[in-house]
């Protein structure tokens, strides 16, 4: 073999190597808040991750259609109800690893782990600290009480948020309870039901409503630029199951090409080091127990979280979509 083919081959080998390293992870996250992570990862171990960003919807139809072609290793979205779809439509592959079993609560990941929890979220009440006293407030089921017509805001129904929650709460407490539930809570609405949990809270700021349900990591949004908001988070059914929690997460997908290099890369954003990252840019709360809240997070208070498993927000979705509609939430 001459110099020419025997420097062209080991050229074509390390391409190949270097293809085979890289990691393609089809994200519905916004870019600025999963780069400095993905970023890190890079520079800590050379290894190039590649991101192709869209809504979780279209990127999971992109899955479907790609099916074996497909170059995605990673699906790195929010909600479980979202990550439980994408294993329902078999894009995920199960996976084995230690690492992740061992960062990651068992409530916070999928059972026969498809997909694992990365950060968390609490979808609780908030309220306006000049209208409303704490001891008024206990639990979702209270917010359905006449003493709150009208008094409520909510986001839309439309929403994957809202749609986990009601999942949640059937798989909780029952379909009729949380029935009667969403039912008064559209009877003490205020306003019709709004497009985004940050619309929520700046309405019950203004005044046009006295409390609402919003994930806590808006309100961190907000109170980080602006710590005078007459807005706090009230933990809602401490005296019951508690406070109703979901995940950003993700899994390897089914046909992925760099399956080694997708579980060392989730196994690193379970890490300590990692989660500081994951969850202090977008004022969540880290996923591996170990991994303190950051200093803003950690004002709100301690609560109790409910331990139900997360994938009840996606087993329970179509019920709840239905649920809602039938009592006329919006």
């Amino acid at each position: 073999m001459n110099k020419k083919v025997l420097l062209a081959s080991l050229l074509a080998a390390f391409a190949s190597s270097a293809f085979a390293e890289e990691i393609v992870v089809y994200s519905s996250r916004a870019e600025q808040l999963i780069k400095p992570m993905f970023d890190a990862y890079t520079k800590e171990t050379g290894v190039a991750i590649k991101v192709i960003s869209d809504k979780e919807g279209p990127l999971m139809e992109r899955l479907k259609n790609e099916g074996s072609n497909s170059p995605a290793d990673i699906f790195l979205t929010t909600d479980a109800g979202n990550l439980w779809k994408a294993e329902d439509m078999r894009l995920l592959q199960a996976i084995k690893s230690p690492t992740l079993n061992s960062n990651i609560p068992a409530n916070l990941r999928d059972p026969d782990n498809y997909w694992f929890g990365l950060s968390v979220r609490a979808r609780t009440i908030f309220y306006n600290k000049n209208t409303i006293k704490p001891a008024q407030l206990s639990s979702y089921e209270d917010l359905a009480d006449p003493k709150w017509k009208g008094k409520l805001c909510l986001r839309s129904s439309k929403n994957v948020y809202n749609q986990s929650l009601i999942g949640t709460m059937i798989a909780d407490i029952g379909a009729p309870k949380t029935e009667r539930m969403v039912k008064g809570w559209v009877d003490n609405l205020a306003a019709a039901p709004f497009g985004n949990d940050t619309a929520v809270l700046e309405a019950i700021a203004a005044g046009q409503c006295d409390v609402g349900i919003a994930n806590t990591y808006y309100y961190g949004r907000i109170v980080a630029k602006n710590a005078a908001f007459p807005v706090t988070p009230f933990w809602a059914n401490q005296a019951g199951k508690g406070t109703h929690v979901n995940i950003s997460g993700a899994g390897v997908v089914r046909h992925a090409k760099n399956v080694k290099g997708a579980v060392k890369l989730l196994e690193w954003l379970s890490s300590d080091k990692a989660q500081n990252m994951f969850s202090d840019i977008n004022y969540e709360y880290p996923a591996n127990q170990k991994v303190k809240a950051d200093p803003l997070v950690a004002s709100w208070g301690s609560f109790k979280h409910n331990l139900i498993n997360v994938k009840a927000a996606g087993t329970k979705q179509a019920e709840a979509v239905m649920l809602m509609d039938r009592v006329g939430y919006k």
